[in-house]
């Protein structure tokens, strides 16, 4: 266990422990209010450990091996007590498996419980990252007051709903996330979705994609297909989505995000609601990261060691500003006093004609097109990306921008740097041969060798493509600053193959679609058509 103990140490780089001697009581039965009883281990010193704070972890992922370690052993060995457990229909905990819908009134009940332990002390935190973050956003407006503080990473309080929408649905993460936990709990699980990883990419190009999921993983799963079927806004969605909830939550968050985090508009979104609610203390963190990261790891723990236990032990945690961001680029941590910060204004980078970028009102010009074929589908390169085997974050986009799908617009080399940090969109005057069309839209950085690294990007889907429309893309917010000498692009084009659904053309429904059509599309950018990039941005 000492081995385990300093390989984590090291791997989430936290200072020596308070003890290395940990005792687990394992398979502590949690009673649900309608009969069903959740499975949980409770970790602690060896010596010592009643009455400390308690943290408190609920996921679907298993209690123990590489998912759980991480979290629960730095936690118990410097200050806390730990429970774990299993959700509901997951790894031992009664019940069905009905993904994210159940958390709410198991995670109150779980608290009801917990406080009533003799082992319990007088104080507790909620932790973890994704799915056990979601676990936090779905009871914290009610929790009892001996919870000090929340610790969500990458996570916020409508999990998975921003991938369902009509108009940008986000194909890979809830597929890739749905074949994960079909598979979880058999033997060599993991192993076996780390080998797997082709099949699943494979699995995503199935026609119809109802059938996708017997193609991943042999048989039919009622997650994916739900997944397929309803969007966003479907009243089967309704109990999942606690947005509503933040405003009223008043214990102390420290929330932990990523740039290239799946989740991140939504965090950003529920930080903005705290903030504006006038919560305090509201802490927000992101750093230059994907979804799954160590950095992530490390730095929600170091947050529950500072934030969260000293909030447990009734001490105000060390000062800081309300808001820290990683400002890729200048590759620094700065702090700010709030999200989006001030001093950062919206300035539009019209597209002009030759592929040129510039604050200027485009000249009449005529407009540039390219064809979108969706059986060879506009690649996903990078940016948000969660599957296995799969590169997320900052890439190399030079053979994605060498493809006739994608169109490239570039300002000339910066003479001085300017630093992008807030909401970023554009507005594309758009065009396409058959009503429905997707534009995919991305921010890029060339630096002075003429490499293009892609900084954030989105996606829309158009219903009535064929007459000309604005393509109104919200793009993932950010905070990079562009060097003196490098140059600002943006690339256009119809799709990012498989992070989203690839566009038929049809309008078909996207469960049972199976033909695809090509269609010629047009960006346009003249007086009466000024399609631009809306950056916050900020000179010198």
């Amino acid at each position: 266990m000492n081995l385990n103990s300093r390989l984590v140490q090291r791997m989430l780089r936290l200072p020596p422990p308070l003890t290395r001697d940990l005792t687990v009581v394992r398979d502590l039965r949690v009673p649900m209010r309608d009969g069903a009883v959740l499975l949980a281990d409770r970790w602690a010193p060896a010596t010592g450990g009643d009455g400390l704070p308690t943290a408190l972890i609920r996921l679907p992922y298993g209690r123990s091996g590489m998912t759980a370690g991480p979290m629960v052993r730095p936690l118990a060995e410097r200050g806390f007590q730990v429970l774990i457990q299993s959700t509901r229909g997951t790894f031992g905990s009664e019940g069905a498996f009905d993904p994210l819908r159940c958390e709410r009134e198991d995670g109150l009940d779980t608290l009801d419980w917990v406080i009533k332990q003799p082992w319990f002390g007088e104080s507790m935190i909620l932790f973890g990252a994704s799915y056990s973050g979601f676990t936090q956003w779905a009871v914290a407006d009610a929790v009892p007051p001996q919870v000090k503080s929340m610790i969500p990473g990458v996570s916020e309080s409508a999990l998975t709903l921003d991938f369902l929408r009509s108009d940008a649905f986000a194909l890979e993460t809830p597929f890739v996330w749905g074949v994960q936990v079909a598979g979880q709990e058999r033997r060599l699980g993991m192993v076996r979705q780390l080998l797997g990883g082709k099949k699943v990419q494979r699995a995503l190009r199935t026609l119809p994609l109802n059938q996708a999921d017997a193609a991943a993983i042999g048989h039919r799963d009622d997650y994916i297909q739900n997944i397929l079927v309803h969007d966003a806004d479907a009243p089967f969605w309704q109990g999942l989505d606690h947005r509503e909830r933040v405003a009223g939550i008043t214990v102390p968050v420290s929330s932990v995000g990523g740039w290239y985090d799946i989740f991140l508009p939504g965090q950003l979104r529920d930080h903005r609601t705290l903030q504006d609610a006038g919560r305090s203390p509201v802490r927000l963190t992101v750093g230059p990261w994907a979804h799954i990261s160590m950095g992530v790891g490390h730095t929600y723990t170091a947050e529950a060691l500072d934030f969260g236990l000293a909030l447990a032990r009734g001490e105000q945690p060390a000062e800081r500003a309300p808001v820290r961001l990683f400002v890729m680029g200048e590759d620094k941590w700065r702090d700010f006093p709030s999200w989006p910060p001030p001093g950062y204004d919206p300035q539009r980078f019209h597209l002009q004609p030759d592929g040129a970028l510039a604050t200027k009102t485009p000249a009449a010009s005529s407009p540039d097109g390219y064809r979108y074929d969706p059986a060879d589908p506009t690649p996903a390169a990078g940016g948000v990306r969660m599957a296995f085997g799969e590169k997320a974050g900052p890439v190399d986009n030079t053979s994605l921008e060498a493809r006739p799908d994608v169109l490239t617009y570039t300002t000339p080399p910066l003479d001085s740097d300017a630093e992008v940090i807030g909401d970023v969109s554009a507005e594309i005057f758009f065009r396409s041969s058959l009503p429905f069309a997707d534009v995919f839209v991305r921010l890029c950085d060339v630096d002075a060798d003429g490499r293009s690294t892609n900084v954030c990007d989105g996606l829309i889907s158009l219903t009535n493509a064929d007459k000309t429309t604005t393509a109104e893309v919200v793009m993932w917010p950010t905070a990079y600053r562009f060097k003196r000498g490098h140059r600002i692009r943006v690339q256009i084009s119809s799709g990012a193959f498989p992070r989203y659904n690839r566009n038929p053309g049809t309008g078909e429904p996207r469960a049972t679609a199976t033909t695809l059509r090509a269609a010629d599309q047009q960006v346009l950018h003249d007086p009466e058509h000024p399609s631009a990039i809306l950056l916050p941005i900020r000179r010198g």
